[in-house]
C-alpha cells in the first residue's frame, strides 16, 4: 500500500466509524436508554393511617403558567407583588405538605392556565412537582382552562394519570361516559384492622367540562347523564358490601349552589356562582345515592364557603394559585378534609366523622372555619355542627 493510500485510509476510517455509530440504534450506545420509564406509584390501595385518620388537601385553581416568568394577579405591592410569580404557588404547596402531611392531595381543576402556559405538559410537571417530590399520592380533575394550551382534555388526563404518585384515571373501565377524568378511589382500612381489604371511604371524581353552546349562547360545562349513570351504578355496587360514606370532587359548581346565599353557610360568599345554564340533575342524583356527604368545588376563587343542600355539604376550596384572580390582602388558601375512623374494642371500624377547615398562606398558615360536616352517629341527617 502506498503512503498516499495509507494516509487517505487513516482519514476515512474515523469518518466511516462516525457514520456507523450514527446509524446504530441509540439503545446499543446507551444501555440505559433501553429501559422504559416506569411510573412511580403510591402504595395501593390507599388506606387510613395506623391512628385511624385520613387527611386530604384540596388544591383549587392553581392557574399555573410558566413558573418564574408568570406574574401574579391581585397581590398587594407591599406583599411582593412585583416579585410574585408561579413560584409563590409552588412555595405555598410545599409549606402545606410539610405542615399537614396529607395522605392525598386533590387538584380540583384549572391546574394550569392554558393561555399563559407555553407547554401544557411542562406546566403540569412544574405545578404538581411538590406532590411528586414529597411522594404524596395525588388525584386530579380538569377545569375549564386546562385545555387552552397545547394538549386536549383527553391528552391532559392521560398525562396526569401517568405521572408519578398519581391515582388519577382517564375514565372508568367498562363504562362509556362523557368527558375525561371520571373515576373512583377507595380508601381502605388500616393495616392490622379487620377491614384492611374494605373501602371505608369512597371518593368520586367527575369531569364538569369547560365551555359549551346552548341554543347559540355560551355557558359553562355540566356533568352529563352518562356520568350520573356511572356514578349511581358505582355507588350501588360499593354499598352492597358496606354503607361507607363518600366525597365527590368536581370543578364547576351546580346551579343549586347559588341558593346557599340564603342559608347559614360558613365561609366567604364573595362572587356570583359561575355555573352552567343547564341543570342536569346532579343534586337529585347525589341525594338519591345516599352515600355522598360532601362535594368539593373550585372555579369561583373568591368563594370559600360550605353550605348544605339536601343533606350534602357543598364546599369551595378557595383560590390557591397566585396567577389566578383574587383580592389584594385576601390570602390565597387551601381546604383540608380530615376523616376519622371509629375505634371499637381496640379495632378500627367505620368512619366516625368528616371535618374540614381552611389554611391561609400567611406567616402562620392560619387555620380558619373549622367545622364538622358529618358524624356516623347522626347518619343520613342534615348536619350543621360547628366546632
Amino acid at each position: 500500500m502506498s503512503m498516499s493510500s495509507s494516509c487517505l485510509l487513516s482519514l476515512l476510517l474515523p469518518c466511516l466509524l462516525s457514520f456507523v455509530l450514527l446509524r446504530l440504534p441509540s439503545t446499543l450506545l446507551d444501555p440505559a436508554a433501553a429501559v422504559p420509564r416506569v411510573k412511580r406509584s403510591p402504595p395501593l390501595p390507599l388506606r387510613f393511617r395506623h391512628d385511624g385518620a385520613f387527611k386530604i388537601l384540596q388544591v383549587a385553581d392553581m392557574h399555573f403558567g410558566n413558573g418564574a416568568a408568570t406574574r401574579c394577579r391581585d397581590v398587594a405591592p407591599e406583599l411582593g407583588g412585583a416579585r410574585c410569580s408561579d413560584l409563590n404557588t409552588t412555595r405555598f404547596l410545599r409549606r402545606l405538605i410539610e405542615a399537614e402531611r396529607p395522605d392525598l392531595i386533590v387538584f380540583t381543576g384549572d391546574n394550569i392556565f392554558g393561555s399563559s402556559a407555553t407547554d401544557a405538559a411542562e406546566s403540569l410537571l412544574r405545578a404538581i412537582n411538590p406532590a411528586v417530590e414529597y411522594k404524596v399520592p395525588w388525584a386530579a380533575i380538569l377545569g375549564n382552562h386546562d385545555q387552552e394550551s397545547t394538549m386536549t382534555r383527553a391528552e391532559l388526563m392521560t398525562f396526569l394519570s401517568l405521572m408519578d404518585y398519581s391515582v388519577s384515571q382517564v375514565n372508568p373501565p367498562g363504562f362509556l361516559v362523557h368527558g375525561f377524568g371520571n373515576y373512583h378511589v377507595g380508601i381502605h382500612g388500616p393495616f392490622g384492622s379487620e377491614l384492611v381489604n374494605t373501602s371505608l371511604l369512597n371518593l368520586y371524581f367527575l369531569d364538569s367540562g369547560d365551555r359549551e353552546l346552548v341554543n347559540g349562547v355560551k355557558t359553562y360545562g355540566w356533568i352529563k347523564e352518562s356520568q350520573l349513570i356511572w356514578l349511581s351504578a358505582t355507588s350501588r355496587e360499593l354499598q352492597q358490601n358496606l354503607h361507607a360514606p363518600a366525597l365527590a370532587f368536581f370543578h364547576i359548581p351546580i346551579p343549586e349552589v347559588r341558593d346557599l346565599w340564603y342559608t347559614s353557610f360558613k365561609g366567604h360568599y364573595q362572587e356570583g356562582v359561575a355555573c352552567s345554564s343547564v341543570n342536569s340533575g346532579v343534586l337529585s342524583t347525589l341525594a338519591s345515592m345516599g352515600d355522598v356527604k360532601g362535594v368539593f368545588l373550585g372555579h369561583d376563587h373568591l368563594n370559600d364557603f360550605c353550605g348544605g343542600l339536601k343533606g350534602i355539604w357543598f364546599c369551595y376550596g378557595g383560590g390557591f394559585g397566585y396567577h389566578a384572580y383574587g383580592i389584594p390582602h385576601w390570602p390565597r388558601r387551601a381546604r383540608m378534609i380530615y376523616i376519622e375512623l371509629k375505634n371499637e374494642q381496640r379495632s378500627w371500624t367505620e368512619v366516625e366523622s368528616i371535618q374540614t377547615w381552611k389554611l391561609l398562606d400567611d406567616e402562620k398558615l392560619s387555620k380558619i372555619d373549622e367545622q364538622v360536616l358529618w358524624r356516623c352517629s347522626e347518619d343520613d341527617l342534615y348536619h350543621n355542627v360547628y366546632l
